[in-house]
């Protein structure tokens, strides 16, 4: 059996998100949907306290208490009912607005322990799978730029481009014959300013 929060967590859900007070938030219909899309049988439960209230109080400040259930594996959520500033609503003056807010904001939570909108949580970008692609392209983007300055200063300089990707390897002491796809990506990085250094050295001796 494939493994739902897998399927769950891979889901990209940057288009369903905004951004209050430097914070993240991923909308609680379009969680919802994506969850009873792929899992039919989900659901969700607001627990009461003693009293029938759909939220729970100290006598000081409030909370809710949100449950989500997807193949039959129940993920439970504690939320604050808070202000706007996200602090915690004396109980006074909490309001049924905050308290169904909080509720929302609570199942957007308990749907991202079962791996929808997760890594947003973990402050990430993208799901793994994506991040991974995105960094893959990155690295092949940067290992054709190195190798093109390579052979740009092998032309100007009139040597081989393996005489220059030896000096450069020299230069962060890796052996020669290394080449620039098999670099960690640090010392891609290290390569890349190395040849960015000697191309301005090149084309400032041009102009003079």
């Amino acid at each position: 059996m494939d493994n739902y929060f897998t399927e769950l967590y891979g889901v990209n859900v940057n288009g369903h998100t905004e951004n209050k007070n430097n914070l993240k938030y991923l909308s609680w219909a379009w969680a919802w949907g994506e969850i009873k899309k792929r899992h039919p049988d989900a659901t969700y439960t607001v627990y009461e306290n003693a009293d029938g209230w759909n939220y729970h109080t100290d006598g000081r400040t409030c909370w809710v208490k949100t449950g989500v259930t997807v193949n039959g594996i129940e993920h439970i959520e504690y939320l604050p009912v808070m202000d706007y500033k996200n602090k915690s609503i004396p109980v006074e003056n909490v309001t049924s607005f905050d308290v169904n807010k909080a509720i929302q904001r609570s199942l957007t939570k308990a749907c991202a322990r079962h791996g929808l909108g997760l890594y947003i949580y973990a402050g990430e970008d993208l799901p793994e799978e994506e991040a991974a692609e995105k960094q893959d392209a990155s690295r092949n983007a940067k290992n054709i730029a190195a190798n093109n300055i390579i052979s740009g200063l092998a032309k100007v300089r009139g040597k081989s481009d393996g005489e220059i990707l030896n000096a450069l390897m020299r230069q962060i002491s890796k052996p020669e014959g290394t080449t620039i796809e098999s670099l960690e990506y640090d010392d891609l990085m290290d390569a890349i300013k190395i040849l960015n250094d000697w191309r301005l050295k090149v084309d400032g001796s041009k102009k003079s």
